[in-house]
């Protein structure tokens, strides 16, 4: 049965969704945008401090679902500009340093809120 996942220590939905769906082993985190939980306002104006809060958001999700960082299987990060990609990656590769997940990047036309980056997961639950 679906699980439906929940923490204040990331940002509220933004539209009629979950922020992370469970079921058995596996947990779908919902695309995280650079939102500070606290204020619900985007925390920077440049792609790593962006990069920086949508992965501590995930991180968070991840957490409050029985999984971690490490437990990822597959992540996509949304971009609003390709040229962006270094400077995200940059970070990306900080919080995934060992064994980094499969991953795909895309630039989009628009993000919610007017983000530069957003990032989802797929991750084992222990």
């Amino acid at each position: 049965m679906k699980e439906i996942i929940h923490t204040a220590s990331a940002p509220a939905a933004v539209g009629p969704y979950s922020q992370a769906t469970g079921f058995e082993k596996l947990l779908f985190v919902s695309g995280q945008l650079p939102i500070d939980p606290a204020t619900g306002e985007i925390t920077a104006d440049e792609v790593k401090g962006q990069t920086r809060q949508c992965l501590e958001n995930l991180k968070a999700v991840l957490e409050a679902g029985g999984s971690s960082l490490q437990a990822v299987l597959k992540a996509s990060v949304y971009l609003k500009d390709i040229s962006h990609f270094a400077a995200m990656n940059e970070v990306y590769a900080s919080y995934f340093t060992e064994d980094p997940p499969a991953r795909a990047a895309f630039e989009v036309a628009k993000l919610p809120k007017g983000a530069l980056v957003e990032v989802e997961a797929i991750a084992i639950r222990s």
